[in-house]
């Protein structure tokens, strides 16, 4: 049997409440760049310089509300946050249809990848309705804190209640409260599942230097 740390940071109560609706800010004024001004990148030119960045994959569950099933994205964008309280963050675009759900339930769970599993990636990578069923076929679990959807075989989960939400331009930057947070040794044999520059790839541990 896989060995499995699994650890509550505190007593599990009622789901928190999801924050109150983050209104769009609003559009900056227009104006000719002047002369002795550098222009700002163009998204493009942002895409390429910030993909030279390797991040991990995860995936940020949340439990199915009336008869939907449960809501889920692929997210690059996840950071520890805090260790007291203990805080983690993830970004989300405002025009992403699976945020709303995860808002509503208040609650999430993050699910980290292993290089094993660009194909679980890919499947919550795409944009979807709210009836259709990301999870079918894939195996899972309630998380034991939330009861937000815990992905068989992923190498470390972070159970979370929402704590805030902030703006950030075209995202938002929502904080998670953890709740609950394990790792599966075993899983986690084959490294980390990483994305850089538009393709996936695994960790290659750095050999010995002459340094």
């Amino acid at each position: 049997m896989a060995a499995v740390a699994i650890r509550y940071l505190r007593s599990t109560g009622s789901r928190a409440a999801p924050g109150p609706p983050v209104d769009p800010l609003p559009r900056p004024e227009l104006r000719a760049v002047g002369a002795d001004e550098v222009p700002p990148p163009t998204p493009r030119e942002f895409r390429n310089v910030l993909g030279h960045f390797a991040s991990g994959v995860t995936v940020v569950t949340a439990p199915g509300e009336d008869d939907l099933p449960p809501a889920g994205f692929a997210c690059q964008s996840f950071t520890s946050l805090s260790l007291d309280p203990p805080l983690v963050a993830f970004m989300v675009a405002r025009t992403s249809t699976t945020w709303p759900r995860i808002a509503r339930a208040g609650v999430f769970c993050v699910n980290v990848l292993g290089a094993g599993q660009k194909s679980l990636c890919e499947g919550f990578a795409v944009s979807s309705s709210q009836t259709a069923d990301k999870f079918s076929g894939v195996p899972y679990e309630p998380a034991p804190a939330t009861g937000s959807p815990r992905l068989g075989g992923v190498p470390a989960w972070i159970d979370c209640t929402i704590q805030a939400v902030h703006t950030g331009g075209d995202h938002l930057v929502v904080v998670g409260r953890v709740e609950a947070l394990g790792a599966d040794e075993s899983a986690a044999t084959a490294g980390p599942l990483l994305f850089h520059r538009g393709t996936f790839g695994a960790f290659d541990a750095f050999g010995p230097t002459d340094h």
